[in-house]
C-alpha cells in the first residue's frame, strides 16, 4: 500500500501543478494553417509570417507545454518578436482537448511518438506545408518545445533527423523513455540509471538516417519538481552518443549565474549546448528586461536573467549579422563566484498536504477511480 500511496500522491502533485489555460491580454499574433495533410494526430496548426522575410527563410516549429496554447506560449517566449526582427517564419502545432484534456502533446503514446505516426506525422506534414508555401530553406528547419512539448521535440528530432538542422529541448525528456503511462510517470520523476549507448541506440533505431545529426540545445531548471533534471542528463547522454562525443565538454562556463557547457565540432561550432538554470522551477527561462529582453513572465514562463529564446535563435544562426544581442559576459572559470540571478520559483510544487499521501479510499473501485482521475488530470490519458 505504501507504493500505491506514493503513486497517488505523485499523481495528485501533477494534478495540482496543472491549471486551466491562462488568459493572455493582448491580441493573438498567430494565424491558422488549415490545410496541411491528412493530420492523423488531429492537431491544430498556427503560424506567424512576418512582413519582411528572407528569400529563403528559416522555419522554427515551437511546441507549447501542458495547459498552454500556441498563442500564449508565443507571448511568453517572444518568438514572434524575434521573427519580426530577423525575418524567419514560425509554426506552432497546437494540441486539442479531444486528444489530451490538459493540452499536452502525447509524447508517451505509441500511436503518436514515432516516425509516420499520429501527432509526430501531423507535425511533419505542417512543416512540409510551410516549406512548400513559403519557400523555406530545407537546411534551415528547427524545432523547440517546453515540457511535454520538449518531449515531443525529442520525438521529432529522433523520428525525422533528416528534417531538422537543430532542436532545443526545454524541461523535457529524452526520446524513447516511455511508451505507456507508468513509464511516463517514472520518467518524469527521474530517469534513474541509464546507459548512454542504449539511449543513443533508441534514436538511431527511430529512422534509417545515418547522419549528419541535428544540433541540440538543452535547457533545464535545477529546481524543477515537475520533470526531474536527471532527464536533462539523459538527453545530453543520448545525443552525445548519437554525435559520438566525449564526456568532457569543450567549454564550461557561468553565464548570469547559470552553467553552460558545449560540445563542439572540429570547426568549434557547438553540436550540443547544455544550460542548467540555477534555482529555477519548471518552465522556459526568460530575460524580460534590458537590451536582451524577449517575451513576458507568466505561468511556466519564468524570469531567469537569461533569454533562452534569443540564445537558441542565435545558436541556430537566425539573428541577422551585426544584430547579435549583448549577452551577459562570461569568462569560464573566472566567473565561478558569480552570484545566481534571482529567478521565479512560481512553478515549483509546494510540499504536499499530508492527506495526499494517505488517500481516504475504499476498496479496489476507490483506488481505481483516484488513479484514473489523477492520470486524466495530469494529461496522461485521453
Amino acid at each position: 500500500m505504501s507504493k500505491l500511496s506514493a503513486t497517488i500522491a505523485r499523481l495528485a502533485a501533477m494534478r495540482a501543478s496543472h491549471s486551466p489555460p491562462t488568459s493572455f491580454d493582448g491580441p493573438n499574433r498567430l494565424a491558422d494553417l488549415d490545410a496541411f495533410g491528412t493530420n492523423p494526430g488531429a492537431l491544430k496548426a498556427k503560424i506567424y509570417v512576418p512582413e519582411q522575410i528572407a528569400e529563403k527563410p528559416a522555419l522554427v516549429a515551437v511546441l507549447h507545454g501542458c495547459t498552454q496554447t500556441a498563442g500564449g506560449y508565443d507571448r511568453g517566449a517572444g518568438w514572434s518578436q524575434l521573427a519580426d526582427e530577423h525575418g524567419f517564419i514560425l509554426l506552432f502545432p497546437e494540441q486539442q482537448r479531444a486528444n489530451n484534456p490538459n493540452l499536452c502533446f502525447n509524447w508517451f503514446s505509441p500511436t503518436d511518438n514515432g516516425r509516420d505516426l499520429g501527432e509526430a506525422l501531423s507535425i511533419r506534414q505542417m512543416i512540409m506545408a510551410m516549406v512548400h508555401s513559403h519557400g523555406v530553406a530545407p537546411s534551415r528547419i528547427f524545432v523547440t518545445g517546453l515540457s511535454a512539448g520538449g518531449a515531443m521535440a525529442s520525438v521529432m528530432l529522433a523520428s525525422y533527423p533528416e528534417l531538422f538542422a537543430g532542436g532545443a529541448i526545454i524541461a523535457g525528456l529524452p526520446y524513447g523513455l516511455a511508451s505507456n503511462i507508468p513509464q511516463a510517470l517514472e520518467a518524469m520523476r527521474g530517469c534513474g540509471a541509464f546507459e548512454a549507448e542504449d539511449l543513443g541506440d533508441r534514436v538511431r533505431r527511430a529512422s534509417d538516417h545515418n547522419g549528419p545529426w541535428p544540433r541540440i540545445s538543452i535547457w533545464h531548471g535545477s529546481a524543477d519538481a515537475t520533470v526531474h533534471s536527471s532527464n536533462a542528463e539523459a538527453i545530453l547522454a543520448q545525443w552525445r552518443s548519437v554525435h559520438g562525443l566525449e564526456a568532457a565538454p569543450n567549454v564550461s562556463e557561468q553565464i548570469a549565474g547559470h552553467r553552460r557547457r558545449s560540445w563542439n565540432d572540429a570547426a568549434g561550432r557547438p553540436l550540443i549546448e547544455d544550460y542548467r538554470i540555477s534555482n529555477m522551477g519548471h518552465g522556459t527561462p526568460l530575460s524580460t528586461t534590458g537590451q536582451d529582453a524577449c517575451g513576458m513572465a507568466m505561468p511556466h514562463m519564468l524570469e531567469a536573467g537569461i533569454s533562452s529564446t534569443r540564445r537558441i535563435a542565435s545558436s541556430w544562426g537566425l539573428l541577422k549579422a551585426g544584430s547579435e544581442p549583448n549577452f551577459a559576459q562570461s569568462d569560464g572559470e573566472a566567473l565561478k563566484g558569480t552570484p545566481s540571478v534571482p529567478v521565479s520559483k512560481g512553478s515549483r510544487l509546494d510540499a504536499l498536504p499530508s492527506e495526499l499521501s494517505r488517500p481516504n479510499i475504499s476498496g479496489n473501485a476507490g483506488v481505481e477511480k483516484v488513479i484514473h482521475d489523477a492520470l486524466r488530470a495530469a494529461g496522461l490519458i485521453r
